[in-house]
């Protein structure tokens, strides 16, 4: 793992409320994402937002890397009063994650949700992955997040109840197996940690939210998933958000273990 203080936001949101529950949220390297999307939703729902990122990955992909969306994501999030700081973080290292929460612990306090939007999704079927590519994808996907959830319970502090984590999921693996396969462990995983961590009172689900376009889709994917949704359109980051807010909010509690689906009925 490589961190950076670059982009650290350590004045933002000095004049916010002491009380302001602390979200890790991995996966928030573009403006457009989903990890993005949350991001500002919980900060205008009162949570200061710690979160991770990977210029890399999104370097190798064929939208690219951001430049400068570090730091307009922690503005955006500032102007609803929230404290932030990001960090870059390669999730495939094993010792990402536990870096990872004793950075924010050291800057701004313990961890109360974590949110996981991060991934490694590059397409391929059964025959043409490669041993590397189907290893890198367990990695990030499914490892960092049972390393992520291991952290968070062996550290959470706050009041009984208040606890949340939530993985963003998926169930494609059609042309896409390394990806689908490894969401599938991600899947289990959290839904494991609704029991194994009700000591604490923890909350943990798994969201599906169906296929949102930020910038990876081309022409004729849009379309069939427009066709093959009642609704007629694509899925936003904002539709995760809202989902995402109501998990992490008091009244969502009762909703627990569970896999949700997000995605306007597509077929």
């Amino acid at each position: 793992m490589t961190t950076s203080t670059d982009h650290d936001q350590p004045a933002h949101g000095r004049g916010a409320p002491a009380d302001r529950p602390l979200a890790l949220i991995t996966g928030v390297g573009r403006t457009v994402g989903i990890g993005a999307g949350i991001a500002r939703r919980l900060a205008a729902s009162g949570w200061d937002i710690a979160f991770t990122y990977w210029t890399p990955y999104d370097d190798r992909m064929s939208w690219g890397s951001e430049p400068g969306a570090t730091e307009v994501i922690s503005r955006s999030l500032a102007e609803h009063g929230a404290s932030t700081t990001a960090i870059e973080a390669d999730l495939a290292d094993p010792d990402a994650p536990a870096r990872v929460f004793d950075e924010i612990e050291q800057r701004m306090g313990s961890v109360t949700a974590l949110v996981m939007s991060h991934c490694e999704s590059v397409d391929s079927g059964l025959l043409d992955t490669t041993v590397e590519s189907f290893d890198q994808h367990f990695a990030v996907n499914a490892r960092a997040t049972w390393l992520l959830i291991r952290e968070f319970g062996r550290r959470f502090t706050a009041e009984r109840g208040t606890g949340r984590i939530i993985s963003l999921t998926s169930d494609h693996t059609v042309g896409n197996l390394p990806y689908g396969a490894s969401k599938g462990a991600l899947d289990r995983i959290t839904l494991a940690a609704a029991h194994e961590l009700a000591h604490l009172g923890v909350t943990a689900n798994a969201v599906n939210p169906g296929p949102v376009d930020t910038g990876w889709m081309p022409e004729e994917v849009r379309e069939h998933c427009v066709r093959s949704t009642p609704l007629g359109r694509l899925g936003t980051p904002q539709d995760t958000a809202h989902l995402v807010d109501f998990l992490c909010s008091e009244e969502g509690e009762w909703i627990n273990g569970q896999l949700l689906m997000s995605n306007g009925g597509l077929a």
